[in-house]
C-alpha cells in the first residue's frame, strides 16, 4: 500500500491510498478555493442528559443531492473540478469541507470531560474526514473486490491510528451511511470518520454498562456477549477463523448485524494482516447478501466501535473492536420510522424477530458470491 499526502487549494489535507504499482498522484486542485474556507461550529452542553451537542449552522450550505456531473467525489474532469484533483484514484481520504468538528481552537485535552456552567460552550473541535471508496459513482462497498476492500481497510486503519493521537480527540468513529431512506445526500460510495472531543453517548453507555457488569477481572463484557452468541448459534450469519457476524439477541432495528473479531482487538489499528484479509473478502459479500433481501440496495448505517483515545483503565478493559450495521428497511415497501417511543424515549420496539432476520441473511449469503 502507498499513501500520498497532498493539500487542496484551501489548505485541507487529502490522502491517496494506492497499490504500489499505481501511477503517482501529482495533480493539483485547480479550483482556487480561499485558504481556510472551512468553518467551526460550537458545542453546547445539554444539562438535562449530560451530553454535548454540536451546533454547526454552516453545514446548511453543504452540497445536497448533486448530479453525477457535479459530484464532488468523482475524479476531476474538465467539466467537474471535484474535491479529488486526480483523473482516477483508488481510495481517497480528505478533510470535510463542511465539518461538524474542526481541529482548530482546541482548548486543551480533557476540556469536554468537565461539566460547564449553564450557557457556557466550547468550539466544536476534533476532525471530520471523508473516505471515498471507489472512483465509480454508481459503485458500493458490495461491489469491491477483496484487494480494493483491503485498501479501504488500510485507509481506515491508517487514519484511526493517526487520529487517536491527535490533541483533544477522545473517540474515533469510522462509519458509512448509504441510501436516501436514511438521509444520505451524496450517493457516490463513501464513508466518513469523526474524531470527537468526547466519548459519544452510545459508546459511553456501552462502556458504563460493561463497567457495571465487570467481575473485577480482565474479562471484557463484550467478550461474554460474543461467547453467548457463538454458543446459541441461531443468530450467527457468518463465521470463519477470524470473524463472527450475527444478528444481536436484542436487535433494535429490523435488520441489524454485528461483526466481531474472534481475537480481542481494541481498534482497527490492532488488526493483523490475516484478519484484515478475511474481513476484506467477507464484508462485501455480506453487503451483497443484504442487498438481495429486497432485490434493491439496502439502506444502512454501519460503523466501527473502538477503544477511546487516552483510555482509562476501565475503558481499556471494557473496549473491544466490532462493526455495527443497522437498516431501517423492515419490508420491501416499508421503512421503520423512529417516532415517539424511539426518538423521544430511546425505547426501541423491534419489527422483525432477530432469529427470522438471521435466517433470511444466512439464506442470502448461501447464494451470494
Amino acid at each position: 500500500m502507498r499513501r500520498t499526502t497532498t493539500h487542496l487549494s484551501d489548505g485541507r489535507e487529502l490522502r491517496y491510498f494506492d497499490f504500489d504499482d499505481d501511477p503517482p498522484r501529482t495533480a493539483s486542485d485547480e479550483r482556487g478555493l480561499p485558504p481556510g474556507s472551512t468553518s467551526q461550529g460550537r458545542m453546547r452542553f445539554d444539562h438535562l442528559t449530560g451530553e454535548w451537542i454540536a451546533i454547526a449552522g454552516h453545514r446548511q450550505e453543504r452540497i445536497f443531492l448533486p448530479s453525477q456531473s457535479d459530484c464532488p467525489l468523482c475524479p476531476t474532469t474538465s467539466g467537474n473540478l471535484s474535491e479529488i484533483p486526480e483523473r482516477d484514484y483508488r481510495v481517497v481520504v480528505f478533510e470535510n469541507r463542511f465539518p461538524s468538528f474542526l481541529d482548530e481552537n482546541v482548548p486543551g485535552d480533557g476540556a469536554a470531560d468537565a461539566i460547564p456552567a449553564f450557557g457556557a460552550d466550547l468550539p466544536a473541535y476534533g476532525r471530520c474526514e471523508v473516505v471515498a471508496f471507489s472512483p465509480d459513482h454508481h459503485g458500493s462497498i458490495g461491489a469491491l473486490d477483496a484487494d480494493q476492500m483491503g485498501l479501504v481497510m488500510a485507509a481506515w486503519r491508517d487514519r484511526t491510528e493517526s487520529l487517536l493521537q491527535q490533541p483533544g480527540v477522545r473517540f474515533v468513529f469510522v462509519f458509512e451511511n448509504r441510501g436516501s431512506e436514511i438521509g444520505v445526500t451524496l450517493h457516490h460510495p463513501h464513508g466518513q470518520i469523526y474524531a470527537y472531543p468526547y466519548v459519544p453517548p452510545w459508546a459511553r453507555n456501552m462502556l458504563d454498562v460493561a463497567g457495571l457488569r465487570s467481575d473485577g477481572s480482565d474479562q471484557s463484557h463484550l467478550r461474554s456477549i460474543v461467547a453467548f452468541e457463538r454458543e446459541q448459534a441461531t443468530r450467527i450469519v457468518h463465521a470463519d477463523d477470524h470473524w463472527v457476524a450475527f444478528v444481536p439477541y436484542a436487535s433494535r432495528w429490523p435488520f441489524e448485524v454485528q461483526v466481531h473479531p474472534i481475537a480481542d482487538r481494541r481498534s482497527l489499528a490492532e488488526l493483523t494482516t490475516e484478519e484484515q484479509d478475511s474481513f476484506s473478502a467477507s464484508y462485501p459479500r455480506l453487503i451483497r447478501a443484504l442487498d438481495s433481501l429486497f432485490d434493491a440496495p439496502l439502506p444502512y448505517m454501519s460503523g466501527w466501535i473502538q477503544v477511546p483515545a487516552h483510555p482509562t483503565a476501565d475503558e481499556l478493559r471494557d473496549s473491544r473492536l466490532f462493526l455495527r450495521l443497522v437498516s431501517n428497511r423492515r419490508a420491501g415497501d416499508k421503512l421503520k420510522f423512529l417516532a415517539g417511543s424511539e426518538s423521544l424515549m430511546g425505547a426501541f420496539i423491534g419489527d422483525v424477530v432477530p432469529e427470522d432476520a438471521a435466517e433470511r441473511i444466512r439464506a442470502a449469503l448461501a447464494v451470494s458470491r
